[in-house]
């Protein structure tokens, strides 16, 4: 698995470090990553459930909510057993194809994500600004068109990149100091030209999780303008409970993608171990703690949620 340099070797057969650095505390790691995948898969699956069978929460907001809790368990699921086998039994080996395989679900989750945070910023701008008009906006047929274009929008801004990928000759090292496979870890070991890469991976960012962020904060603007504008108190207070668990989410999500961003651009003396690990909350954290958000913070779900697991048993 030793570096090689020579233009006509392309490697098809990768190794994944894990977390460089911190090999003999693998099997310690393993323990928040494994509770936070099992909280994840537990915790946005019951969601899921509870929101498809339950008439009452078949509203344009929890249908979104639905949609975010599916990503999270693919974005989950892209990540941790990959870690957990690295951690548990040293199984980093990992081949080229595979790599591009999981280095797209993951990206393209990820686009999908900040895509559904997006559509429940205007999901409240609705129903904060128009309230009349809410449903009347927002049907059932508008909200699975919303999900399909989400979902085309993030497979399709990825799946060039597949093909960029592809054509790269793997000369430098299959030694990737990481936990899974991402665009940039990779790219960056190809002894080609990457000014198309990057290049490209500026215009995803820019048409995707840049944009998306730009028309929430807009939304957000005008959803508090129609807030202080309400005359009364009460109205304003439940106005902006409404949107509390959606704000949690928004910080929850992009927060740590841009303090790992930082780091990057300006944590030139801070190892790559640590890199690694942040960039594994900006994946771990937010499907863990999204359905936990949501629980606590909207009444509708909280109540179906002890109606299931409490009610039932008794």
């Amino acid at each position: 698995m030793g570096t090689v340099n020579h233009t006509d070797i392309s490697h098809t057969v990768f190794h994944l470090l894990g977390i460089p650095g911190l090999e003999d505390q693998h099997m310690w790691i393993s323990i928040p990553f494994f509770i936070s995948y099992i909280t994840a898969l537990l915790g946005n699956s019951l969601l899921i459930f509870i929101i498809l069978t339950r008439p009452s929460l078949h509203g344009p907001m929890y249908l979104f909510l639905c949609m975010l809790a599916g990503a999270d368990i693919v974005l989950s699921t892209s990540t941790v057993p990959q870690a957990l086998s690295i951690f548990w039994f040293h199984a980093g080996e990992i081949s080229l194809d595979r790599c591009i395989t999981q280095l797209f679900f993951i990206h393209s989750t990820f686009i999908s994500e900040s895509g559904i945070l997006l559509v429940m910023a205007f999901d409240r701008y609705i129903a904060i600004c128009y309230p009349l008009r809410y449903t009347t906006v927002l049907t059932n047929s508008l909200i699975g068109k919303i999900g399909v274009g989400i979902f085309l929008r993030s497979y399709g801004t990825i799946f060039p990149i597949i093909f960029l990928l592809k054509r790269l000759t793997f000369c430098r090292t299959n030694i990737l100091p990481h936990t899974a496979c991402e665009h940039a870890g990779l790219s960056k070991y190809a002894c080609n030209d990457l000014q198309v890469h990057i290049w490209y991976g500026f215009f995803v960012l820019m048409s995707t999780v840049n944009l998306d962020v730009v028309l929430i904060f807009v939304s957000y603007v005008l959803i508090l303008r129609a807030v202080f504008r309400m005359p009364s108190q009460d109205a304003r207070h439940k106005a902006l409970n409404t949107c509390g668990s959606h704000v949690c989410v928004i910080i929850l999500f992009y927060g740590p993608g841009i303090f790992s961003t930082l780091n990057h651009q300006f944590g030139y003396k801070i190892s790559t171990g640590v890199h690694v690990l942040l960039a594994n909350v900006c994946i771990l954290a937010p499907p863990m703690l999204n359905p936990i958000i949501y629980g606590v913070k909207t009444k509708q779900i909280r109540d179906q949620v002890t109606h299931v697991l409490f009610l039932k048993v008794i």
